[in-house]
């Protein structure tokens, strides 16, 4: 790392501007925000951890305490890379602050890589410095706490630089950089990957004919094969088993997309800044600003490479990436606006992105590459380009500065929000996101204890409980139907005393718990969670993937950087 940072300091200076937009994060406490399960998820990482549930599926406190198929569904990647901060000893309140002030860091430094191969170092710099310092940015971490989206944010511009390296230099390395990045974003944010997909496409495209390397195809679409394999584990059930949930909901009501459009006023003109809702029309409490800054200099790169293609009549690389990035910004911009809704309505699986404004994440994208450009354009190389960066960077970040704060910060421990109010809260927020199918409705008070008795008589001697298994003693002085507060959900089986029984649902129950029946004496019923044959085989497909990946170096040996 030393030797990375001597040989390239600037990687210093986007580790800084990193820091500076997640001060706030270094700061004692904890803000509010929309999504706020971060340390809810990290709970049910690491008691998945501590149980041996690998990978992590189910948590029983989510679902009011039923249990909820969370990491079944939900991209586990930011939460895995908590971990760590944990096993280290921090608090789980310091450990989602730290997740993500990770993400504005490594987003500016995975730009730069892109910026730096594109326009050069100081080039790579500015766009890192505009790419972390794009308004949404801020709403994503401070606003929203949309942590999946902050660290998908992480990984556009690697995949982009990735995949031209491949195509440009066809070496071995870079087909497994592509596979592991689009692994990352595949577990980070798989709705950034409909969003993200068509332009990745078009980049491949575009250089595939440029350099006339039809040839590069097969390692392209290896590298998809192998990304898909390194996360099969989490996409084969995402894919295959939403029909086990109620799916439904995330496009329904609140989540309609036609609700969240911006307007061109929020988006390009408006100094407004709000901590609320995304609203009906444009009775929004949150902002969607592209940033005055990132929009006006792209149209300043656009008009200096439109009159450097009519001087020179000639397309040179470094235009055809502005075009590129220019037309790319602003039709994400206007994917944004209620005016593309002919396209949406054109291809239906765009409506699980939910939010339209979710288009700003290319238009950040694209606008700080696009203005990474302006360095090298002719115009200003006459002047100091060191010096017209540094004046740049100061411009973006005091023009962002007031929006890169939380709307208030407030004392907290792991103990307080783990318990009383918030613990209920936490129990219940997003239920309906993965409801089980057998559900008719969420339930509406939490679970008291693990079994209870509908029919006949009997007593509950004892209970535990774990992530993926569940264990009571039960005496009943008669048979009975017995109900496990746990929701029937494929891959729960029920055993009596080491036997497997029949698992039904009651005709009058309308929360999709499970039903037994438990004979008169006294037992021990146990519930395990195991895998369907889909996890079974995303699982031996990723265990398979990955023990290729990480023994490449043993098999092929110095050849793998070639």
């Amino acid at each position: 790392m030393l030797k990375l940072l001597k040989k390239d300091p600037y990687i210093i200076s986007v580790v800084l501007l990193g820091l500076l937009a997640g001060w706030w994060l270094l700061r004692p406490g904890y803000f509010n925000m929309h999504d706020d399960l971060q340390m809810m998820r990290q709970l049910a990482m690491e008691e998945c951890f501590r149980d041996f549930q690998i990978p992590c599926r189910w948590t029983p406190h989510m679902g009011y305490g039923f249990g909820f198929p969370l990491f079944n569904y939900y991209p586990p990647l930011p939460y895995l890379i908590g971990e760590l901060f944990r096993l280290v000893g921090f608090s789980f309140i310091t450990t989602a602050k730290l997740t993500f002030l990770l993400s504005f860091i490594l987003s500016g430094v995975t730009m730069y890589i892109l910026g730096r191969e594109l326009w050069g170092k100081t080039g790579g710099l500015l766009a890192a410095a505009f790419y972390i310092w794009a308004p949404y940015h801020s709403l994503d971490v401070f606003v929203r706490g949309a942590m999946n989206e902050a660290w998908g944010l992480i990984w556009f511009p690697l995949i982009l630089w990735s995949a031209y390296k491949l195509i440009q230099e066809s070496k071995f390395k870079y087909m497994i950089i592509l596979a592991l990045s689009w692994f990352a974003l595949l577990t980070s944010h798989n709705l950034m990957v409909i969003i993200f997909a068509p332009l990745f496409s078009l980049w491949c495209l575009m250089w595939l004919t440029r350099f006339k390397a039809w040839g590069r195809i097969p390692q392209l679409i290896l590298s998809g094969v192998w990304a898909a394999g390194l996360a099969a584990f989490f996409t084969l059930p995402v894919f295959l088993e939403k029909n086990l949930v109620h799916v439904e909901t995330l496009v329904v009501g609140y989540y309609e997309y036609v609700a969240h459009f911006a307007n061109i006023r929020q988006l390009l003109f408006s100094r407004f800044w709000g901590y609320g809702a995304s609203a009906w029309m444009d009775d929004d409490k949150m902002a969607f600003p592209v940033g005055h800054l990132h929009w006006i200099l792209s149209l300043v790169v656009g008009t200096f490479v439109l009159w450097r293609l009519i001087k020179t009549k000639k397309l040179d690389n470094p235009s055809l990436i502005a075009c590129f990035f220019l037309a790319a910004g602003w039709f994400a911009t206007f994917m944004a606006h209620s005016r593309s809704t002919p396209i949406w309505q054109m291809i239906p699986p765009l409506k699980f992105v939910q939010f339209p404004w979710r288009f700003l994440t290319l238009v950040i994208l694209s606008f700080s590459l696009l203005i990474g450009s302006l360095p090298t354009l002719p115009v200003f190389k006459k002047f100091n380009s060191k010096l017209l960066v540094g004046i740049l960077i100061f411009g973006v970040v005091a023009w962002n500065w007031e929006f890169f704060k939380p709307e208030k910060m407030g004392t907290l421990t792991d103990k307080e929000k783990f318990s009383n109010a918030a613990w209920d809260l936490q129990q219940t927020a997003g239920i309906y996101d993965y409801l089980p199918k057998d559900a008719w409705t969420a339930p509406k008070k939490p679970r008291e204890r693990l079994l209870d008795i509908i029919t006949g008589k009997g007593l509950l001697l004892e209970e535990s409980q774990k992530t993926n298994s569940a264990r009571a003693k039960i005496r009943m002085d008669e048979e009975g139907d017995v109900r496990v507060n746990i929701f029937k959900f494929p891959g729960w089986k029920v055993f009596i005393d080491g036997k497997e029984t029949q698992v039904f649902i009651h005709e009058k129950e309308e929360w999709g718990r499970m039903y037994i029946k438990i004979p008169q004496g006294e037992h021990e019923v146990a519930a395990k969670l195991t895998n369907t044959p889909v996890r079974t085989a995303g699982n031996t497909i990723s265990l398979l993937t990955w023990l290729g990946t990480l023994t490449l170096p043993f098999w092929r040996g110095k050849k793998l950087l070639a």
